[in-house]
């Protein structure tokens, strides 16, 4: 158990140093990776990361170290939650999955997934789920 936990642990530093240096680098080559981002727009102001299809964000990596460990990214895309939502989603998870504590990076990770994936941004299109069925027409199946 201590293995892994160490495994996580140096795990989330390096993700915090990639995060930084990714930030660093965006804020010097503005112009220039503009013209060659990888992720495709959704609007004037997200866009969405070719890899995970999350809405990119500087907190994306935390997203990305803290959640894509144990279930894919759509399963955060398909969900519309209140920040308490999540929050009592985590709790969940850490009682009946193992999830680990959290600490400081929770906090991120609750702000990154309240500000894109709310009940609020339903309206802004950022899932990848197919609109709700209008008209279902049931049928009777015979009996064997």
């Amino acid at each position: 158990m201590k293995v892994i936990n160490t495994y996580l642990f140096v795990g989330t530093i390096m993700m915090f140093f990639l995060a930084f240096k990714q930030s660093e680098e965006s804020n010097i080559n503005t112009a220039s990776s503009a013209l060659q981002s990888p992720y495709k727009n959704l609007s004037d102001s997200l866009t969405i990361d070719s890899e995970t299809g999350l809405v990119n964000d500087a907190n994306l990596i935390m997203i990305k170290a803290q959640c894509t460990a144990c279930h894919n990214t759509q399963l955060i895309q398909q969900h519309r939650f209140t920040r308490e939502g999540w929050k009592d989603k985590i709790r969940w998870m850490q009682k009946n999955h193992k999830l680990w504590d959290l600490g400081e990076s929770e906090k991120v990770v609750l702000d990154y997934l309240e500000k894109y994936y709310s009940p609020k941004m339903a309206s802004q299109k950022i899932q990848n789920r197919r609109e709700l069925l209008k008209t279902i027409q049931w049928y009777k199946l015979e009996n064997r």
